[in-house]
């Protein structure tokens, strides 16, 4: 990694180049000495435009001022055109390329004009003045049209660069505003979670209350449904509040899917179940995907805010392929359990053709999956596939059974 010094507020780079073409117009005026016209009282006035040049840059108006005013100083004492001159152009130069307005520019260039001639007529020579006047004239012309092209290719990669860094910012609070409107659905998702699971120990508290004389079998067994379920709710309780209080991850790479359309169409406040999965695998095939499904291993009941998650999963992998793999694409969907998680792969071929619309979701991509995966202490990774396509690859762990917990508390 380079890192430019600075001195004196600007890059070190920069300084050494001004003072460098400071020397050069001090060093032409140093070398006429008593020989140029003026002697060394033209010398005196060409180190001084030299010592204003370092000064081009950050005062570009002002060092063009200065510098006409030593010109004309220069032909009002009748020296005619001297070597140290050189430093007219640069000056011309400067105040094109690096003033605020280009009007700046404009009336340099009319100043100079107006220079060239009165320098044409005191050039002494065999040569008639307005040949003289047409080389000056020739020469003032490229500087200052060169400094109006390095002007304006400064000015469009200045543009560049702006347009840029607020399409970063933009890309930036779009990514924070998409990560915390899915926390909220999350969030919410995991409210009705605990509020049902809640309902179900009322009931069954209620339902030992009832049967604890009568049927004493059925009492324990509600008690242990109650046990169970105020467990799993106390899990998401406390899931829920690490969503709510865990701050928004942007995350670069996302790009956020506008929520909506018939392949997420789903009420408000329905969850969705893994039951429903052939449903939604038939809705993604009726939008055009081919989608082939396995599953390996033994399923086993997850809770349902765990539930949910994996069927989001599901839900975005296969948005994501008909958005960008396209209809007709095939994609390969497996859920892997074992004893300690369940994976969830989607593989598209990236073969389709484009859709005709954008794809719906039911959430806001990648960073919908990330941060669900996250709430369960999970890994999700996505990427391009070897044999091209697309790949996206979830791991969820499982939840201990609750009699394994009972077992190593006793």
């Amino acid at each position: 990694m380079t890192v430019d010094r600075i001195i004196f507020g600007r890059p070190l780079r920069s300084v050494a180049f001004d003072a460098a073409v400071s020397g050069l117009v001090a060093l032409f005026a140093v070398a006429g000495g008593v020989a140029q016209p003026g002697g060394w009282k033209a010398t005196g006035v060409g180190i001084v435009m030299a010592l204003v040049l370092l000064f081009r840059r950050t005062h570009p108006t002002a060092v063009a001022a200065v510098v006409a005013a030593l010109a004309l100083t220069q032909v009002i004492v009748g020296w005619g055109p001297l070597g140290y001159d050189v430093g007219v152009l640069i000056a011309l130069y400067s105040v094109v390329k690096y003033a605020d307005r280009l009007r700046d520019g404009v009336l340099a260039g009319v100043v100079a004009a107006a220079g060239v001639v009165l320098a044409a007529l005191q050039v002494r020579g065999p040569a008639a003045w307005w040949a003289s006047a047409i080389y000056f004239g020739l020469v003032t012309g490229a500087v200052w049209l060169m400094g109006l092209n390095v002007r304006t290719r400064r000015l469009y990669v200045l543009s560049l660069e702006e347009r840029a860094s607020t399409l970063e910012r933009e890309r930036e609070a779009e990514a924070r505003a998409a990560v915390a409107e899915e926390r909220t659905r999350i969030a919410r998702e995991l409210h009705d979670v605990v509020a049902h699971s809640m309902a179900v120990m009322i009931v069954q508290a209620d339902g030992v209350r009832f049967t604890i004389d009568r049927d004493p079998a059925t009492a324990r067994e509600a008690a242990k449904v109650v046990a169970d379920t105020g467990r799993q709710a106390l899990e998401e309780m406390r899931r829920l509040v690490g969503v709510l209080r865990e701050p928004s991850r942007p995350e670069p790479a996302a790009v956020p899917d506008a929520p909506g359309g018939e392949l997420s169409a789903e009420p408000a406040h329905r969850r969705p179940a893994l039951v429903e999965l052939p449903h939604l695998l038939d809705r993604f095939r009726a939008a055009g995907l081919r989608v082939s499904c396995a599953a390996t291993g033994a399923a086993v009941p997850l809770p349902p805010g765990l539930e949910l998650t994996v069927y989001r999963v599901v839900q975005e992998s296969l948005t994501n392929a008909l958005k960008h793999a396209g209809v007709g694409a095939s994609v390969e969907l497996s859920l892997d359990w074992s004893a300690d998680a369940v994976v969830v792969r989607a593989v598209d071929d990236g073969r389709g053709r484009p859709v005709v619309r954008p794809a719906p979701s039911g959430g806001h991509g990648l960073v919908g999956m990330r941060e669900r995966v996250g709430v369960y202490d999970g890994s999700l990774t996505a990427g391009s596939a070897l044999a091209g396509g697309w790949r996206v690859e979830a791991r969820l762990p499982l939840p201990s059974a609750p009699g394994a917990e009972e077992g190593k508390a006793a």
